[in-house]
């Protein structure tokens, strides 16, 4: 398994399984997430699906599986537990097995039937007790059925279920009301009306036969017809923020659905949905249709990030869409060399507040530039160290440390992968060292590794909201931008006390600027 995705699909039904073929086929990376719990696994075949038709369910699925694979998709049988994250930074989803990261989220986990407690009803489910007659109504054509009357719509369904069969005979269990209107179309339809609590159906040789009410009473049928409860597994869309709707058929209400556009889009950038989880009405076409639905606005959606990217990263000078270039040696050099080194003499002003006046140890600045961090804390007292990508920039620095007559020692490294010594500093600063995506949360961990115990890391980065500002030419890459509580999110609560984790003002450039400070403690 890769550890990231361009997109995890949770939920290995028709619609999850339609979404996957289309994004494979658009030659997405695709991991289909599936804890093996399809809604109509109980029924014998699929009805009404083009092409398809009176195919086992199970045998559906693994075509699909076969479909999708045979263009990269990729399976693993585990549940998801919870889904983290955000479009502009991606997504982590944890499931019973591993944890994988996404770019986007295409969720098709289905619904839940709940059925009447009825004694040995839940047994013949999706058998002889079935819900939908254009599922199963003609396989049960011209039979004897019971409508069993739970809810609203019962009456409807009896009315319905007459275009299959002139048997039709509706229970009102459990003194279900009806008004004398519908009685009267019910009995203009030649449907029977009983009254009374069933007490639980009749089987024989493996075969339903009849319903037995608590008056002692048996009906002889043939199948019986219940409207199910119906509950959407929504629960990892609900911990994204994402709430369900009241969804009506008419005036009656059928339950708290997930709202989404006709793409599929939920309320939540980078989170998809299609599916009973957002239609309880959909059968397998239907569903499928709306996973095909999904995947295309997936595709698109990831289009218009990557053109996106493909600009900022046009705008940086750097040719093509690999991050990997915006931290390399020769990109470095070549930036001193165009725009030469500015030396500002003046140290980062989060750096003069969060350790003006703290007793001066070993310090380590990691990704240092020219030098101004370095000098300052050098004339402060500490023993510093100071480390960068370009040796241009550092040799500019070590001129003006001489200048100012102070002692810093000066270390070409790459951040990418270079780590200090561990517990060798009691402070490493790091300010405006925007490594990309999930390199930046490695990052803050190497440096987190060389505080002492007792010791402080701090980090200061540019804030995305000034990407709106054309002054300050910020690039327009998210990914790039860890908010505070993402960066503190990367140490481990056990061996950190987070003292800080804002977002603070200042003026530069004439205009106010947002800056991400985070300092913690090592314990």
């Amino acid at each position: 398994m890769k550890e990231q995705y361009d997109v995890v699909v949770i939920g290995g039904g028709a619609a999850g399984l339609s979404g996957a073929l289309a994004l494979t086929r658009a030659r997405r990376s695709v991991l289909v997430v599936d804890a093996g719990e399809p809604r109509n696994a109980p029924a014998g075949h699929v009805h009404n699906y083009l092409g398809r038709e009176n195919t086992p369910p199970a045998e559906l699925l693994r075509a699909g599986r076969a479909e999708v694979a045979s263009y990269g998709g990729e399976f693993l049988d585990a549940a998801v537990t919870d889904v983290t994250g955000d479009a502009d930074h991606g997504f982590t989803v944890t499931t019973t097995e591993v944890s994988v990261r996404a770019r986007r989220v295409l969720v098709t986990t289905g619904l839940v039937d709940e059925l009447p407690d009825i004694p040995g009803l839940a047994e013949r489910w999706g058998r002889d007790v079935l819900h939908c007659p254009y599922c199963h109504g003609y396989e049960v054509r011209d039979r004897a059925i019971g409508i069993v009357a739970t809810g609203p719509m019962a009456v409807h369904g009896a009315l319905l279920w007459g275009q299959w069969t002139d048997d039709v005979t509706l229970f009102l269990h459990d003194g279900f009301p009806i008004t004398d209107e519908q009685r009267e179309r019910l009995e203009a339809r030649r449907v029977r009306v009983v009254e009374g609590r069933i007490a639980g159906v009749l089987v024989t040789e493996d075969r339903l036969t009849g319903v037995r009410l608590e008056s002692g009473e048996v009906v002889a049928r043939d199948a019986l017809v219940v409207q199910t409860g119906v509950r959407p597994r929504d629960g990892l869309l609900t911990r994204l923020g994402i709430v369900a709707e009241e969804k009506r058929i008419g005036p009656v209400s059928i339950g708290a659905f997930v709202p989404v556009a006709p793409t599929g889009a939920t309320g939540v950038p980078g989170v998809f949905a299609a599916g009973n989880v957002v239609d309880p009405m959909a059968q397998v076409i239907i569903a499928a249709g709306s996973g095909l639905s999904a995947g295309a606005a997936l595709n698109m959606d990831l289009i218009e990030q990557d053109t996106r990217r493909a600009v900022a990263f046009r705008r940086l000078g750097v040719s093509g869409d690999d991050p990997a270039e915006l931290h390399s040696r020769d990109y470095w050099e070549r930036r001193y060399a165009e725009h030469g080194v500015t030396f500002s003499g003046d140290p980062n002003p989060h750096l003069v507040s969060d350790v003006a006046g703290r007793t001066p140890g070993r310090a380590l600045d990691a990704g240092c530039g020219d030098g101004g961090d370095a000098i300052w804390l050098a004339r402060q007292g500490w023993r510093t160290t100071a480390v960068d990508i370009s040796a241009t920039a550092l040799a500019h620095a070590a001129e003006r440390a001489a200048e100012a007559g102070v002692t810093v020692t000066w270390e070409v490294g790459d951040l990418r992968d270079w780590t200090p010594e561990p517990g060798a500093y009691d402070l490493v600063s790091t300010h405006f060292v925007h490594m990309y995506g999930a390199a930046a949360e490695d990052l803050y961990r190497r440096l987190g590794s060389g505080v002492a115990r007792g010791g402080t890391l701090l980090v200061v980065n540019h804030s995305y909201t000034d990407v709106a500002q054309p002054q300050l030419n910020r690039p327009d890459l998210p990914e790039m931008f860890m908010t505070a509580a993402q960066i503190a999110a990367t140490l481990k609560p056990d061996e950190w006390d987070i003292e800080v984790a804002e977002e603070r003002a200042r003026s530069a450039r004439g205009t106010t600027v947002h800056d991400v400070v985070v300092r913690a403690r090592r314990r």
